[in-house]
């Protein structure tokens, strides 16, 4: 985890966002504990209330859950749960741009598949 202390981001969005992608890309699977809030805190030199704070919004959306005495796990089905909501971030912030500009400039929905497929053909 790398934390900017100078963004305009807070720290515990910064805490939770990266936490979110650690189980989006495995670092940190389903059922396995993740790192306290004290293991986080003094690895990172970030006040445990902030932590905890970033902690608590992946509770709320149901990526992590709360063991009583024994840590913070992640659930069954949360890589799923980051995946979809990341596709519709995906749509709302890139393809709906893209049809607007797209209807700007007169570009019609078969010009826009074949420029995606040729972008496609480049990676």
């Amino acid at each position: 985890m790398k934390f900017n202390f100078d963004s305009t981001e807070p720290l515990y969005l910064q805490v939770a966002d990266q936490l979110e992608d650690a189980i989006f890309v495995a670092t940190f699977v389903e059922g396995e504990q993740v790192p306290s809030t004290t293991e986080i805190s003094k690895q990172f030199h970030i006040n445990p209330a902030t932590v905890l704070k970033g902690m608590n919004i992946l509770v709320e959306n149901g990526l992590i859950e709360k063991r009583r005495g024994l840590g913070m796990f992640v659930t069954h089905g949360a890589r799923e749960k980051i995946q979809e909501k990341r596709r519709q971030e995906f749509y709302e912030q890139y393809v709906v741009n893209l049809v607007l500009e797209a209807q700007k400039l007169a570009i019609n929905e078969s010009t826009i598949l074949e420029m995606v497929k040729r972008g496609f053909k480049i990676t």
